[in-house]
């Protein structure tokens, strides 16, 4: 068995990119993401480029499952157990409000208040255990909540991290008496301090654990039986990935699953191609999700919020995100300024041109009106052809009339709205925190991205773009390349010259065996197995920590390390964030964050290059009209695929595949590197090189 399979779904699309790895031939696939159940659009488009699952080695999943139902708020009836007095945490927060002005909130916890029991019991912030828990009083509550119509519940007790001692026994109680496998516990999920977004983390968990779960088991169960005999994998938020069975037990590790992968894919293919700093784009038919990769690594979040109030707590790659994908709505507010989103129009009913009846333009109908999508062939497969009259019309109806435009400087308006959010959220994640974009290259994948990547070198003067072999399908074939990723957390909370050397010792070497017996239950042939330390630290007195590494390499030769390893690491992370240390100041270790790794193999990217006969002259498919700066040109249109390796052309351009579509603006200039992708950069730069 030598096939790979990733297939990631978006909420326009489902992507799926085939790869053989003895053959080195890569197949891809585009098909509608079904709704409301997603294994539709997954095993339809795995069936378009694979006829016998039998000889799949593995199939790797990113998943925005658990990202919908909590956006949409679609997740389980859930029931929460916690200490006497914090039934609240979960509605309190942090006492931020989503709009700062005004006496009332109005957010709403996915565990409504009479469906948070509390239970007598109490630990202390030092561990000591001051009440001990009323195991009675647990099994009443758990028999509440199951009357109640609850699927899942999560046990939610102060101060866990310190000493778990009485919540796993309310969870052991709680089990006992549990119709099914839907129990979470905080100290299991996150053993780390901070209270609210301990408990929102779980909470969210438990919110997501029967949806994610039956929606994965169906799958699993969908796959045997075409007899799949491979491994299934799901790609977490922090870009590695994790077996099933992990995946339902802590289904909030794929909140940002499809982007992470797209990254992870990002990466890779910028590394090989020389290029160490890049920022990433995936438009897709929903949202533009930007990242950034500086000297080959990518930027980890200790925590995010999916949503106002749903905060998670856990290492997720860190990715901006706005409403600017190719199905997002084109709105003319009351004061007469032009909006692009946060609303979509997915994939059903989809853009206008779709023909599916929507009948409110998209970022889509505005690039098939100035031409530059194809409306003959449209990505997908699902469409023969797309109704650039009705896309017209919807143009001029709800933008171009309220603005005194004609439809096409109306569709321009939108493309240029559009392209300005979008670098916007460029400028967030590089210039914002001190990342000068001109030393890095733009990477534009997703259904949209390369119809939009010479907008982001003017927007924001970043030098040059390079769009991978397969853009449409980039975050699937991330989720091919992702290694296996678990990461640990505990709170330890002590001043560095206080720390117990043995303590640590056990506790990372208890981190270490954990991550490597689930990388051996996986099942898959590693590379290698490598562990990440370090240390969330900053000085007494401070509530913002940064993070200390102190340690990466083989998992095997790890070791915990010194206080003065950890002092010095300390100081050179504090003295890179700030500029300066704090004299006299006190060190505190807040956490310890241990990482284990299993290196998965990583295929040669030169088999994705055009065929050594690929000739420039057979690529040429025509020429149509192209609507650029307000009047139509001429515009050269190619196969992309077909365009030999150091291929030149010059805009204004078309290049066409099946996954998505390029555009090459009269400014710049495409060429071909040794992996087929395409190198966008304005003429004069190329010129000069």
């Amino acid at each position: 068995m030598s096939t790979l399979i990733g297939v990631d779904v978006g909420g326009t699309f489902t992507d799926v990119f085939v790869l053989d790895a003895a053959s080195g031939t890569a197949r891809v696939a585009k098909v509608p993401t079904s709704r409301p159940d997603q294994s539709g659009g997954f095993l339809d488009g795995i069936g378009q480029q694979v006829a016998d699952l039998a000889g799949v080695a593995t199939v790797v999943h990113g998943t925005t499952a658990g990202t919908n139902a909590l956006l949409e708020r679609k997740g389980a009836r859930v029931g929460v157990i916690t200490t006497e007095g914090f039934r609240d945490v979960l509605e309190m927060r942090r006492r931020d409000r989503r709009a700062t002005w005004g006496l009332r909130g109005d957010f709403d916890p996915v565990v409504p208040r009479d469906l948070r029991l509390e239970v007598p019991e109490r630990t202390l912030a030092t561990g000591r255990v001051h009440t001990p828990v009323d195991l009675e009083a647990v099994r009443a509550a758990a028999e509440t909540l199951r009357d109640a119509g609850c699927s899942a519940v999560a046990v939610l007790f102060v101060n866990a991290y310190a000493n778990p001692d009485n919540e796993a026994a309310a969870v052991a109680a709680v089990r006992a008496v549990w119709p099914n496998a839907h129990v979470t516990a905080s100290h299991e999920v996150l053993p780390e301090l901070r209270e609210f977004e301990r408990f929102s983390t779980t909470a969210l968990n438990a919110y997501l654990q029967p949806e994610v779960a039956g929606y994965l088991t169906r799958l699993d169960d969908a796959l045997r039986g075409q007899a799949f005999g491979g491994e299934f994998l799901i790609v977490q938020s922090n870009g590695g990935v994790m077996s099933v069975e992990t995946a339902s037990a802590r289904p909030i590790r794929t909140a940002l699953s499809g982007p992470a992968a797209g990254v992870i894919a990002a990466g890779h293919i910028a590394q090989a191609a020389g290029f160490a700093n890049v920022i990433t784009g995936d438009m897709g038919g929903t949202s533009f999700d930007v990242s950034l990769i500086a000297e080959g690594q990518t930027a980890l979040s200790p925590q995010t919020a999916i949503d106002f109030g749903m905060v998670i707590r856990a290492p997720m790659i860190e990715i901006a995100t706005i409403g600017a994908g190719g199905g997002s709505i084109a709105w003319v507010d009351k004061g007469g300024l032009l909006n692009i989103g946060p609303e979509s129009a997915g994939s059903t009913p989809g853009p206008v041109a779709y023909g599916q009846g929507n009948t409110r333009p998209t970022v889509t109908d505005a690039n098939v009106v100035l031409g530059r999508i194809d409306p003959d062939n449209p990505i997908g497969g699902k469409l023969d052809r797309l109704d650039v009259e009705a896309a017209r019309e919807a143009i001029a109806t709800h933008v171009g009339k309220p603005l005194g435009l004609d439809p096409l400087a109306a569709a321009e308006a939108i493309l240029r709205v559009a392209n300005s959010r979008m670098a916007g959220a460029i400028r967030l994640v590089s210039i914002e925190r001190g990342h000068d974009p001109k030393a890095f290259a733009f990477m534009p994948f997703g259904g949209g991205g390369a119809l939009h990547a010479g907008a982001m070198l003017a927007e924001v003067g970043i030098g040059r773009a390079i769009v991978p072999r397969y853009p449409g399908v980039t975050s699937a074939l991330g989720c091919v390349i992702a290694d296996m990723r678990q990461d640990f957390v505990q709170t330890l909370n002590v001043a560095l010259a206080d720390l117990d050397a043995d303590a640590l010792a056990q506790t990372v070497a208890a981190h270490l065996a954990d991550g490597l017996r689930l990388l051996d239950s996986a099942g898959s042939a590693f590379q290698a197995r490598d562990a990440v330390i370090s240390f969330d630290m900053a000085y007494a007195g401070q509530t913002h920590t940064v993070d200390v590494p102190v340690w990466s390499g083989p998992a095997a030769h790890a070791l915990a390390p010194t206080s003065s390893e950890i002092a010095a690491a300390f100081e050179t992370a504090y003295l890179a964030a700030f500029g300066r240390l704090l004299d006299g100041g006190v060190a505190r270790i807040l956490n310890l964050r241990t990482a284990v790794i299993g290196k998965r193999p990583k295929f040669d990217l030169t088999t994705l290059a055009p065929e050594a006969e690929a000739d420039l002259h057979t690529a040429r498919k025509g020429t149509r009209p192209v609507y650029f700066d307000g009047g139509w040109h001429d515009t050269a249109v190619l196969a992309r695929l077909a365009l030999p390796v150091g291929a030149r052309v010059d805009g204004p351009a078309i290049l066409e595949q099946p996954d998505t579509t390029i555009l090459v603006e009269p400014q710049l200039r495409a060429e071909v590197d040794r992996f087929g992708n395409i190198i966008l950069s304005p003429r004069e730069a190329s010129d000069a090189t």
